[in-house]
Protein backbone atom coordinates (compact mmCIF):
# COMPACT_ATOMS: atom_id res chain seq x y z
CA UNK A 1 0.00 0.00 0.00
CA UNK A 2 1.53 3.67 -0.57
CA UNK A 3 0.89 6.56 1.36
CA UNK A 4 2.62 9.93 2.55
CA UNK A 5 4.33 10.15 5.11
CA UNK A 6 3.07 13.71 6.69
CA UNK A 7 5.95 14.62 8.54
CA UNK A 8 8.69 16.68 6.72
CA UNK A 9 6.87 17.44 3.86
CA UNK A 10 5.99 20.73 4.04
CA UNK A 11 7.52 21.14 0.24
CA UNK A 12 5.27 19.67 -1.81
CA UNK A 13 3.20 22.93 -0.43
CA UNK A 14 6.37 25.22 -0.99
CA UNK A 15 6.20 23.50 -4.78
CA UNK A 16 2.88 24.97 -4.41
CA UNK A 17 3.43 28.04 -4.25
CA UNK A 18 6.24 28.21 -6.88
CA UNK A 19 3.55 26.62 -9.34
CA UNK A 20 1.54 29.80 -8.49
CA UNK A 21 4.32 32.16 -8.74
CA UNK A 22 5.91 31.16 -12.33
CA UNK A 23 1.37 30.87 -13.67
CA UNK A 24 0.48 34.23 -11.87
CA UNK A 25 1.01 36.38 -15.55
CA UNK A 26 -1.26 34.05 -17.15
CA UNK A 27 -3.70 33.79 -14.12
CA UNK A 28 -3.97 37.58 -14.48
CA UNK A 29 -3.98 37.64 -17.86
CA UNK A 30 -7.02 34.94 -18.58
CA UNK A 31 -9.14 36.97 -15.40
CA UNK A 32 -8.23 40.03 -17.44
CA UNK A 33 -10.37 38.41 -20.57
CA UNK A 34 -13.83 38.15 -18.24
CA UNK A 35 -13.04 40.20 -14.62
CA UNK A 36 -11.01 42.93 -13.22
CA UNK A 37 -7.49 40.97 -14.12
CA UNK A 38 -5.75 40.38 -10.64
CA UNK A 39 -6.28 37.40 -9.91
CA UNK A 40 -2.21 35.87 -10.67
CA UNK A 41 -1.56 38.87 -8.07
CA UNK A 42 -3.52 38.63 -5.78
CA UNK A 43 -3.25 34.92 -5.58
CA UNK A 44 1.10 35.27 -6.12
CA UNK A 45 0.89 37.68 -3.04
CA UNK A 46 -0.60 35.36 -0.79
CA UNK A 47 1.41 32.31 -1.74
CA UNK A 48 4.66 34.16 -1.68
CA UNK A 49 3.75 35.57 1.61
CA UNK A 50 2.54 31.71 2.49
CA UNK A 51 5.91 30.38 1.57
CA UNK A 52 7.95 32.48 3.95
CA UNK A 53 5.99 31.23 6.93
CA UNK A 54 6.54 28.39 6.35
CA UNK A 55 9.48 26.06 7.66
CA UNK A 56 11.12 23.11 6.17
CA UNK A 57 10.74 20.98 8.96
CA UNK A 58 7.00 21.59 9.03
CA UNK A 59 4.87 18.49 8.69
CA UNK A 60 2.01 18.35 5.46
CA UNK A 61 -0.64 19.34 6.93
CA UNK A 62 1.43 22.25 9.18
CA UNK A 63 2.46 23.64 5.79
CA UNK A 64 -0.82 23.46 4.54
CA UNK A 65 -2.57 25.28 7.24
CA UNK A 66 0.10 28.26 7.36
CA UNK A 67 -0.94 28.43 3.42
CA UNK A 68 -4.52 28.86 4.64
CA UNK A 69 -4.41 30.99 7.38
CA UNK A 70 -1.80 33.40 5.10
CA UNK A 71 -5.16 33.19 2.56
CA UNK A 72 -7.78 33.92 4.65
CA UNK A 73 -6.29 36.86 6.67
CA UNK A 74 -3.90 38.35 4.18
CA UNK A 75 -5.01 37.99 0.66
CA UNK A 76 -7.60 40.37 -1.01
CA UNK A 77 -10.91 39.60 -2.75
CA UNK A 78 -13.43 36.60 -2.57
CA UNK A 79 -10.23 34.05 -3.64
CA UNK A 80 -8.29 34.81 -0.46
CA UNK A 81 -11.18 33.06 2.43
CA UNK A 82 -12.14 30.55 -0.70
CA UNK A 83 -8.96 29.26 -1.18
CA UNK A 84 -8.26 29.75 2.73
CA UNK A 85 -10.94 27.11 3.39
CA UNK A 86 -10.17 24.71 0.85
CA UNK A 87 -6.29 24.33 2.07
CA UNK A 88 -7.58 24.53 5.99
CA UNK A 89 -9.96 21.71 5.73
CA UNK A 90 -7.16 19.50 3.82
CA UNK A 91 -4.94 20.57 6.93
CA UNK A 92 -7.94 19.81 9.33
CA UNK A 93 -8.38 15.99 8.14
CA UNK A 94 -4.23 15.42 7.69
CA UNK A 95 -3.48 16.87 11.14
CA UNK A 96 -2.36 14.08 13.71
CA UNK A 97 -1.91 11.56 11.11
CA UNK A 98 1.76 9.75 10.51
CA UNK A 99 0.68 8.35 7.33
CA UNK A 100 -1.71 10.02 4.69
CA UNK A 101 -3.53 7.07 2.56
CA UNK A 102 -5.39 7.04 -0.74
CA UNK A 103 -8.67 6.75 1.84
CA UNK A 104 -7.88 9.77 3.79
CA UNK A 105 -6.35 11.63 1.06
CA UNK A 106 -10.25 11.24 -0.78
CA UNK A 107 -11.86 12.28 2.64
CA UNK A 108 -9.78 15.09 2.82
CA UNK A 109 -10.47 16.32 -1.00
CA UNK A 110 -14.24 15.95 0.33
CA UNK A 111 -14.53 17.92 2.76
CA UNK A 112 -12.56 20.92 0.93
CA UNK A 113 -14.67 20.54 -2.15
CA UNK A 114 -17.43 20.87 0.43
CA UNK A 115 -16.08 23.70 2.51
CA UNK A 116 -15.54 25.77 -0.43
CA UNK A 117 -18.87 24.96 -2.30
CA UNK A 118 -20.87 26.39 0.78
CA UNK A 119 -18.60 29.20 1.32
CA UNK A 120 -18.45 30.54 -2.40
CA UNK A 121 -22.52 29.15 -3.06
CA UNK A 122 -21.37 28.05 -6.26
CA UNK A 123 -22.08 24.60 -8.15
CA UNK A 124 -20.99 22.70 -10.94
CA UNK A 125 -21.77 24.34 -14.13
CA UNK A 126 -21.09 28.04 -12.93
CA UNK A 127 -18.25 28.69 -14.03
CA UNK A 128 -15.97 28.73 -11.01
CA UNK A 129 -12.83 26.62 -9.49
CA UNK A 130 -15.84 24.06 -8.56
CA UNK A 131 -15.99 22.76 -12.32
CA UNK A 132 -12.41 21.78 -11.36
CA UNK A 133 -12.52 20.63 -7.79
CA UNK A 134 -15.46 18.27 -8.60
CA UNK A 135 -14.26 16.32 -11.36
CA UNK A 136 -10.92 16.22 -10.02
CA UNK A 137 -12.65 14.17 -6.61
CA UNK A 138 -15.22 12.30 -9.06
CA UNK A 139 -11.97 10.79 -10.67
CA UNK A 140 -9.56 10.55 -7.80
CA UNK A 141 -12.67 8.43 -5.82
CA UNK A 142 -13.58 6.43 -8.74
CA UNK A 143 -10.23 5.07 -9.17
CA UNK A 144 -10.11 4.51 -5.64
CA UNK A 145 -13.02 2.45 -5.56
CA UNK A 146 -11.31 0.66 -8.18
CA UNK A 147 -8.60 -0.55 -5.61
CA UNK A 148 -5.81 1.28 -7.50
CA UNK A 149 -2.96 2.54 -6.00
CA UNK A 150 -2.64 5.80 -4.52
CA UNK A 151 -0.21 7.23 -7.42
CA UNK A 152 -2.84 5.71 -9.79
CA UNK A 153 -5.79 7.75 -8.28
CA UNK A 154 -3.60 10.59 -8.17
CA UNK A 155 -3.14 10.97 -12.25
CA UNK A 156 -6.84 10.55 -12.05
CA UNK A 157 -6.95 13.08 -10.15
CA UNK A 158 -5.48 15.43 -12.45
CA UNK A 159 -7.04 14.38 -15.72
CA UNK A 160 -10.15 15.33 -13.72
CA UNK A 161 -8.95 18.22 -12.67
CA UNK A 162 -7.83 19.48 -16.19
CA UNK A 163 -11.06 18.07 -18.07
CA UNK A 164 -12.87 20.27 -16.03
CA UNK A 165 -10.97 23.72 -16.09
CA UNK A 166 -11.16 23.17 -19.54
CA UNK A 167 -14.98 22.52 -19.50
CA UNK A 168 -15.31 26.10 -18.11
CA UNK A 169 -14.75 27.48 -21.25
CA UNK A 170 -17.89 26.26 -22.82
CA UNK A 171 -19.97 27.62 -19.92
CA UNK A 172 -21.61 31.03 -18.32
CA UNK A 173 -20.75 32.40 -15.72
CA UNK A 174 -23.09 32.74 -13.26
CA UNK A 175 -21.16 34.42 -10.21
CA UNK A 176 -18.75 36.99 -9.67
CA UNK A 177 -17.57 39.50 -11.59
CA UNK A 178 -17.62 37.13 -14.87
CA UNK A 179 -21.56 36.58 -14.64
CA UNK A 180 -22.10 40.22 -15.52
CA UNK A 181 -20.64 39.55 -19.21
CA UNK A 182 -23.60 36.71 -19.64
CA UNK A 183 -23.17 34.82 -22.85
CA UNK A 184 -20.07 36.88 -23.71
CA UNK A 185 -18.39 34.82 -20.60
CA UNK A 186 -18.63 31.96 -23.11
CA UNK A 187 -15.51 31.17 -24.85
CA UNK A 188 -13.28 32.01 -21.98
CA UNK A 189 -11.21 29.26 -19.21
CA UNK A 190 -12.22 30.53 -15.76
CA UNK A 191 -9.42 31.96 -13.70
CA UNK A 192 -10.16 30.13 -10.57
CA UNK A 193 -10.84 27.10 -12.01
CA UNK A 194 -7.34 27.38 -13.78
CA UNK A 195 -5.85 28.34 -11.01
CA UNK A 196 -7.60 25.44 -8.87
CA UNK A 197 -5.89 22.98 -11.89
CA UNK A 198 -2.47 24.28 -11.21
CA UNK A 199 -2.95 23.51 -7.52
CA UNK A 200 -4.21 20.29 -7.66
CA UNK A 201 -1.96 18.78 -10.13
CA UNK A 202 1.17 20.04 -8.73
CA UNK A 203 0.07 18.43 -5.04
CA UNK A 204 -0.57 15.42 -6.87
CA UNK A 205 2.72 15.23 -8.53
CA UNK A 206 4.68 16.38 -5.06
CA UNK A 207 2.25 13.60 -3.67
CA UNK A 208 3.28 10.90 -5.99
CA UNK A 209 7.54 11.83 -5.65
CA UNK A 210 6.95 11.76 -2.07
CA UNK A 211 5.19 8.31 -1.68
CA UNK A 212 6.45 5.29 -0.22
CA UNK A 213 5.04 1.72 0.05
CA UNK A 214 5.05 -1.21 2.33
Amino acid sequence: MQYLLNENNAKIVQEIVTAIHENANLLSQIDGETGDGDHGVNMNKGFLMAGERISDEDSFSEALKTLGRTLVMDIGGSMGPIYGTFFSKLSKTFKGEGRITSDLFEKAVLNAKEGLMDLAGAQPGDKTLVDTVVPAYEAFKAANAEGKEFSECLNALKDGAKKGKESTKDMVAKIGRAARLGERSKGHLDAGATSCCIILCTMADGIIANLQSE
